[in-house]
């Protein structure tokens, strides 16, 4: 047991050599910390991945040398799930629960920590001290080859799951990882690629999530990127970790960079990136230079030693060593988890649930129906304890006279459309194109593996009644939406996928999943498609603040299927709204109530959004910004009030030329809504807006800046008067004259007084307003 006091850590790093503090502060082979044995310190052990536990025994159990450590871990990275090839070395079966693309579907905090301590329970049977998620990078393009571990475009969704998973962990005695931080959004030269993102986005979208999430949860440790963000590698930049992260939002734990992310191991430090992982023998080298040559500050390296010493007592004192697993338990969780997160996206004349008594041929067209694709590829693939067939438990529902009938993917449409003919229905699965896909890789199209579009398209035309099972990494194009009855979107579902789909498809389970992503139409909608994927090592977010469904509204795009979508075998009516409050004024809390009712025949789950619109705001701003949700069950005819608490922040918008946020609008639109294009009620709340003094005047200002200043006239006129031996009156009537100019003040002035008047003078006087403005903040 390694139970330190905090002098004794410090006495610790006082006993350790330099290379002990460098062997400290980096990894131990692939996925340990390095143990100190003189001293008593242990290594812990940490694995990812962000929806099961990847726990691989020829490289966790077989040793810490290093052995073939980088061939071992791109071969991890690299691998293609369900190609075959898919574990490297020998990897214990664990619970594939569904990916963060459908999690994020399920709009479900509890769900979320309902899973987080299923893995945690996993993690304390394996002995793993750390989980390395999970991932929250903002789904900014569908074209993302990461974008099936995320879980939204959306901060607001990206920090309440977040939350919800880190503390199901965390009570669970194993630490989380949040990650990529920050602005990971792209694999394509993912380690050499600058993300070049404008400070207003970086507080509103990228950075809202991570700072969300971890003053919700405390995770107990924070991954940095592989990316530069805005020029500087993200493991190396102090503004990122240590003046946002430390000083702004208060985080005191443990930063640990990416696999291999460093490339400079002394700059890292001291930016306040604590471990470097994995273990690499160059870069321990590059840190005791520079600490022998005084590049690092011994202190610096001393107060990351005690970080890293307060992990491993955290992670110890929450060992838990006799703990067992059921996995089957887990097998039915991840069957709930999938099954309240897929979205049905269409149901045409109610064509779902199905009814078996009522059907005598089912047609079912797809190779993932009977090897369906539950997860994506790269670092966080899970070797799953069992893995349900969506052919086998639709086909246990079949009763006597019932058929079930399956052709693979690659039939030919008319071959598809004659099976389809005394069918009473046809299901297909579906799923993206596989080219470029996965971690290491971008997508380069929305459009569905080949033929398969075309074999759904002859269905639809030849008057078949036709379900779309999709399976998807994130959003695809669907031109045949139109001719097909029912689409079911269920992203990566993980091992339990088979029979959610088949408790959906036979009513066993309301959908209640709604998109945690816009569907675009086409691949040109996506936003800052113009400026993907980058060029010259640089890509520049050039939608800004408008990411998803913030742009499509906009620029007044009409999705595929808007962000919030999703249907169910039930109806809902949004009856009442109120606000606690009349008027927003800075550090105002308002609490919303909204009454839904299930007004339909069966009980359901309906997710009740919350956005704001601002009106009239000082800056432009998206029409409506996503600010709470509540996912409510209501059995027929039940109706049930939820509370949403707005703060402060809600109502404001980062203002960069004074580094704050800032309450700016003349109102602000409450709206209770089923997606972001179905708003059910309203209630307008008014604004006390912020006022602030114009600061940096200079002689080249617009006159009308200048005069803002509520003691421009005075100090100007006092001025004038003295320097140009002039009456009170004449001064005025010469500030008159330079008012409505729209050239600089000075040009203006000197139009009427020539070099009378010194520039320098000038800028002298309006020095001083900006000083008063200064202290005044």
């Amino acid at each position: 047991m390694f139970q330190p006091t905090d002098d004794e850590i410090i006495s610790l790093v006082d006993q350790m050599t330099a290379v002990e503090k460098v062997d400290l502060l980096s990894g131990r082979g692939l996925w340990k910390t390095a143990g100190i044995e003189r001293l008593g310190i242990p290594s812990i052990v940490m694995t990812d991945g962000t929806y099961g536990v990847r726990y691989s025994t020829t490289q966790i159990d077989a040793g810490d040398s290093d052995e073939n450590s980088l061939q071992a871990f791109l071969g991890l990275v690299n691998q293609q799930a369900g190609d075959g090839s898919g574990m490297f070395g020998t990897t214990r079966p664990a619970t594939c629960f569904p990916n963060g693309n459908l999690i994020g579907c399920s709009w479900d905090v509890d769900l979320a920590y309902r899973m987080g301590a299923a893995l945690a329970a996993e993690c304390q049977n394996f002995g793993v001290h750390l989980l390395l998620g999970p991932g929250i990078n903002t789904r900014r393009t569908p074209l993302a080859g990461r974008a099936y571990e995320y879980y939204s475009e959306d901060p607001v969704i990206n920090g309440d799951l977040a939350a919800g998973l880190i503390s199901g962990l965390q009570d669970g005695g194993v630490g989380a990882s949040l990650k990529h931080f920050a602005c990971n959004n792209s694999e394509i030269d993912r380690t050499t690629t600058s993300s070049e993102v404008d400070e207003r986005a970086l507080r509103e979208i990228y950075l809202a999530g991570f700072e969300r999430a971890i003053e919700k949860s405390g995770p107990w440790t924070v991954m940095s990127s592989y990316n530069l963000l805005n020029g500087v590698q993200a493991a190396e930049n102090h503004w990122l970790l240590t003046k946002v992260l430390r000083d702004e939002w208060g985080y005191d734990g443990l930063v640990l960079s990416d696999w291999h992310a460093i490339k400079d191991r002394a700059a890292s430090l001291r930016a306040g990136t604590v471990l470097d992982m994995p273990e690499s023998k160059p870069r321990k080298q590059q840190l005791l230079a520079a600490i022998e040559t005084g590049d690092v500050e011994l202190d610096a390296v001393d107060a990351a030693c005690r970080t890293l010493l307060k992990f491993i007592r955290l992670c110890k004192a929450n060992e838990r060593p006799d703990t067992t697993v059921d996995l089957d338990e887990h097998h039915r969780l991840s069957r709930q988890l999938a099954a309240e997160s897929i979205v049905l996206l269409k149901n045409q004349g109610s064509i779902l649930p199905l009814d078996p008594k009522a059907l005598h041929r089912l047609l079912i067209i797809g190779d993932s129906a009977l090897e369906p694709i539950i997860q994506g590829s790269g670092s966080a693939t899970t070797n799953p304890y069992r893995v349900d067939c969506p052919l086998t438990q639709i086909t246990e529902r079949a009763g006597a006279g019932f058929d079930v009938r399956h052709l693979p993917s690659e039939s030919a449409p008319n071959a598809a459309v004659e099976a389809a003919r005394d069918a009473d229905v046809t299901i297909v699965f579906a799923e993206n194109e596989k080219s470029r896909h996965g971690e290491g890789n971008d997508r380069d199209t929305l459009r569905l593996a080949a033929g398969q579009a075309a074999i759904i398209q002859a269905l639809a035309d030849a008057g078949r009644s036709v379900i779309v099972i999709l399976s998807m990494p994130d959003a695809v194009e669907a031109p045949w939406i139109d001719g097909v009855d029912a689409v079911l979107a269920c992203f990566y579902p993980g091992q339990g996928g088979g029979e959610a789909i088949a408790q959906i498809l036979f009513g066993e389970r309301n959908p209640c999943g709604k998109l945690s992503v816009t569907m675009p139409v086409r691949i040109e909608d996506i936003p800052g498609w113009h400026t993907y994927p980058g060029e010259h090592g640089r890509h520049f977010y050039s939608e800004g603040i408008f990411v998803g469904y913030r742009f499509y509204d906009l620029k007044a795009i009409e999705p595929l299927y808007p962000f919030g979508h999703g249907l169910s075998y039930t109806t809902f009516s949004y009856e009442d709204m109120t606000l606690d409050t009349d008027v927003a004024t800075p550090g105002t809390h308002c609490t919303a109530r909204v009454t839904a009712r299930n007004t339909g025949a069966v009980a359901g789950k309906e997710i009740v959004q919350l956005y704001i619109r601002p009106v009239k705001p000082g800056l432009k701003r998206p029409i409506r910004e996503l600010k709470a949700f509540a996912k409510v069950h209501l059995c027929p005819g039940e109706a049930k009030t939820v509370m949403f608490s707005l703060n402060p922040r809600d109502f404001q918008y980062y203002d960069t030329t004074r580094s704050t946020w800032v309450l700016d609008a003349e109102a602000f639109v409450i709206e209770a809504a089923a997606s972001s294009r179905d708003i059910r009620l309203s209630r307008t709340l008014a604004c006390h807006r912020q006022t602030f003094l114009p600061s940096n005047l200079s002689p080249d200002s617009p006159p009308a800046l200048i005069f803002s200043h509520p003691q421009a006239d005075t100090v100007l006129r006092e001025f004038l008067a003295a320097k140009l031996s002039i009456t009170d009156s004449e001064a005025i009537a010469l500030l008159d004259k330079v008012r409505g100019s729209f050239l600089g003040f000075y040009d203006t002035l000197s139009w009427f007084v020539g070099d009378t008047v010194a520039k320098e003078d000038i800028c002298v006087l309006l020095e001083g307003l900006n000083e008063a403005v200064h202290k005044s903040e």
